[in-house]
């Protein structure tokens, strides 16, 4: 069984990420001093309520700025979003937090699991190692078959 750890865990690191609009939902904007915390073009796990998600952080066309353009129940949607359901913009609503406003984006363990969670909330993540490179890639060759 994986452990738990808290949002404010010292192993944790935060980014204050801004919630924008899109023309299609919302988006997680990092901040330029913290964009090599997440992958681009990666998929990555996201706990949004306590629910493992995915996204696909993406840099911004023609500049360094990162942004994660939605969260999505498989790694499929996070790729291809088009056939999936943006749980961003779902927890922006319940969570009331408004357009423009600040997120916090937890680092539990670098290119591999994130959190999103309001300003002020704690959340709670399983805590475990990500899948090794060799396995990775064969999970990656595989989809490309």
């Amino acid at each position: 069984m994986a452990d738990r750890i808290s949002s404010d865990h010292s192993s944790v690191q935060t980014v204050r990420a801004t919630l924008t609009e899109t023309t299609t939902g919302v988006r997680l904007e990092v901040p330029s001093e913290d964009r090599e915390l997440v992958p681009v073009d990666e998929v990555v796990r996201i706990v949004l309520d306590g629910d493992e998600l995915f996204a696909k952080p993406e840099r911004q066309l023609g500049g360094e700025d990162v942004h994660i353009p939605g969260v999505y129940e498989t790694p499929d949607f996070a790729r291809d979003p088009r056939q999936g359901t943006d749980r961003l913009s779902e927890w922006r609503e319940d969570e009331n937090v408004r357009l423009g406003g600040s997120v916090l984006l937890d680092v539990v363990e670098s290119d591999f699991l994130y959190g999103v969670r309001s300003p002020g909330e704690t959340a709670y993540y399983d805590a475990r190692e990500p899948p090794s490179d060799s396995l990775a890639s064969i999970a990656k060759d595989l989809e490309e078959q």
